[in-house]
Formats: structure tokens, sequence, C-alpha cells
């Protein structure tokens, strides 16, 4: 198999079960104060299964921060982001066949009315998104893609436990997606929340910026890692 195919499969499994733990833990069956750390922890142990095959983003503004840095082709970025919605979409698919009545009891939740929303809301949700994506990425650019770190065993810890300070920090503001393929996956559950349809821009507005500032940031520290 090709190694470029290879990494887009790797990418669209881990996608899949980081996906799936959140539909499942915090969106079908809510509730469990651990929710937090098995999200944060099934996306340390992904990354170490298929870090060392294609990166182990399994975030679509992960891999526009390493492309910003310069360790991925651009030829290579849209194939990482299907790839990844792809595993969005199936671990959507698989967590509604895995909790069946609690997936229609969400289907048929009535949206809240347009414009329920204050602006204020609207900035605090972008914010959120923004500031611990912006986390987030930098931590990956840092921990394991830069010179200084090569060989570091500890990558997959920092990463998880990043996204775990993140969904405690502000999971109760904007849900905590910091990912666009969760939030897509999230939207394709749920017509009320923080995060729908009608709100996703919010979350990938504030995602990608973050993806933009933090690659920007990590190449101004570090000009002398190419």
């Amino acid at each position: 198999m090709q190694t470029r195919a290879k990494k887009y499969i790797v990418e669209l499994v881990g996608t899949f079960f980081l996906v799936l733990t959140v539909a499942t833990a915090a969106i079908l069956a809510p509730g469990n104060p651990l929710t937090p750390l098995a999200i944060g922890s099934v996306l340390m142990v992904m990354i170490y299964a298929g870090g060392h095959i294609s990166g182990g983003h399994y975030n679509p503004a992960v891999t526009v921060g390493v492309w910003l840095r310069g360790r991925i082709a651009a030829v290579e970025v849209p194939f990482y982001i299907v790839a990844q919605l792809a595993g969005a979409g199936i671990a959507v698919l698989a967590a509604k066949a895995l909790y069946p009545a609690a997936a229609a009891k969400l289907a048929s939740v009535v949206p809240a009315a347009a414009g329920a929303c204050s602006a204020c809301d609207v900035f605090a949700v972008i914010l959120a998104e923004f500031l611990f994506t912006f986390a987030l990425v930098y931590v990956v650019l840092n921990v394991a893609t830069a010179k200084r770190n090569a060989g570091t065993g500890f990558y997959g810890l920092a990463i998880g436990f990043t996204v775990l300070v993140g969904a405690v920090a502000v999971g109760g503001v904007s849900g905590g997606a910091f990912n666009p393929a969760v939030a897509t996956g999230v939207a394709l559950l749920s017509k009320s929340g923080p995060l729908t349809f009608c709100s996703i821009w919010q979350h990938l507005l504030g995602e990608i910026l973050a993806a933009v500032a933090a690659g920007g940031l990590f190449r101004l520290l570090n000009d002398d890692d190419k």
C-alpha cells in the first residue's frame, strides 16, 4: 500500500474513535464526570497508535497548523481533511447504532428559535474555540514537530491533556470541540445546544483562526526550525 494511502487511513481511523467517543460519552450518554478524561485519553492513545504513520492529526485545524509549520505538503492537506471528515461521519453512524433511542430523541428536539443567541453568546463560543484550539495546535507543533523535542515520548500525553483541560474549562461555553471534524460530527447528531448546523460556523471560525495563529506563532518563535 502506498505511504499516502496509509496516512489517510490512519487519519480516518483515529478521527473515527475520537468523534465516536465525543458522540457517545458527551452527546448520547451525557452526565459521566469522566467524559473529558475519556475524550483526552482516546486522542492520546490514537496519537500513539498512528502518529508514526500520519502524524496523528485527527483534526483539520491541526493539519492546517502543521502545513503552515512546513511539515506537510499542501497537496496532502485536502486529503487529510477529507479522511478526517469521513471518519467523523462514520463515527456518527456508529454512535446512532449504539444508542438508537438517544439518537432518535436528539433528532426530534425542536431547535431553539432563530436569533435566540445573543451577540455575547456568539462571541463567547468563538473565543472559547479559538483559545483552546490555539492551545491544542500550539502544543502539537511544539511537542510533536519541533526538532528540539525529537524523540520525546510524552507528546501524546501533552496533546491529550490539552483537550482534557479545554473540555473542563470551556466545555460549558462551546461544547469543547476544538476540532472541525468533531464539530461536524456533533452537529450531525444534535439539533439543540451550543453546537448545531445553525451555529457550527462559530466553531469553525474560531478553530481555523486559531490554527493559523498557532502556526504563525510557532514559525515566529522557532525561525531556526525549518
